[in-house]
């Protein structure tokens, strides 16, 4: 049995992170799973595109891919299609996957491909200058949103649960034990698995909005996820959900017909 620590290129460190980055972490959680499941490095593939969040194949003794903005899921299905018994897993980020990616990321789970797909949403284009992303929260400030953003975010999980992804759930870098959980089943799962993580950018989300300090980027996350089941039966009951909660755990885990499965 493999550790994650064993997956790492340890001569490419120390990574290129920004200090109190959760991406490591996700990073980490990812190794942690795959190292449960008695994959061997030459049977899996990691795929990413542009982004700090892209970087982290880099990082991997495994072959990747790193590919252009936005393409990464479509580059995973050739992968997968091309050679069905390779295990295919996707690092990805916000911007990458919901902006210039994202109709690839509807037709990935809506034809189901055999891939894991791990999204870290730190909401906002942390590596190319700040710039806000598709789930930059209301009100938030970024780059191009210097007043405040004035527009919906996308629910990233809810659109791969509608869109028809096997399984989908979403953490936070703070939820580290139920992440790795998570990517588990993920990585078992047929057909399309969706992992949102919630993570903190100090550097260009956290300086913006009052939260400069990782710790309170942590704090946040924290007291602001509300576990599914919870929020479930707050709405059966009538109560209003607090504002400015986000649901956390597992939104589906279905049987859908799945495109690519090893022969």
């Amino acid at each position: 049995m493999t550790s994650a620590r064993d997956w790492l290129r340890t001569d490419r460190l120390p990574h290129i992170y920004c200090t109190g980055c959760g991406n490591g972490t996700v990073i980490n959680c990812t190794l942690a799973a795959i190292s449960g499941m008695g994959w061997e490095r030459d049977e899996t593939v990691f795929v990413s595109g542009i982004g700090c969040s892209s970087r982290a194949p880099g990082y991997i003794q495994t072959d990747s891919l790193h590919t252009t903005h936005g393409r990464a899921l479509a580059f995973a299905t050739g992968v997968k299609l091309a050679k069905p018994d390779l295990n295919v897993v996707v690092f990805t980020g916000d911007g990458d996957l919901a902006a210039i990616g994202g109709n690839h990321f509807i037709h990935a789970c809506r034809r189901n491909v055999d891939m894991t797909v791990v999204c870290m949403n730190n909401q906002i284009y942390g590596m190319t200058g700040g710039q806000g992303s598709p789930t930059t929260p209301m009100g938030a400030q970024s780059t191009t949103t210097p007043y405040g953003s004035a527009e919906a975010a996308f629910d990233l999980a809810e659109l791969a649960v509608a869109a028809g992804a096997n399984y989908v759930a979403r953490w936070t870098a703070y939820h580290v034990k139920e992440l790795t959980k998570a990517i588990a089943t993920g990585l078992q799962t047929p057909g399309l698995s969706f992992i949102e993580v919630m993570t903190q950018c100090p550097t260009n989300y956290g300086r913006r909005n009052k939260q400069r300090r990782v710790s309170d980027m942590i704090e946040h996350m924290r007291t602001h996820a509300l576990l599914i089941e919870k929020k479930r039966r707050l709405e059966s009951e009538g109560t209003p959900i607090p504002e400015g909660m986000f649901t956390v755990g597992e939104l589906v885990r279905r049987a859908r017909p799945a495109m690519g499965v090893r022969r």
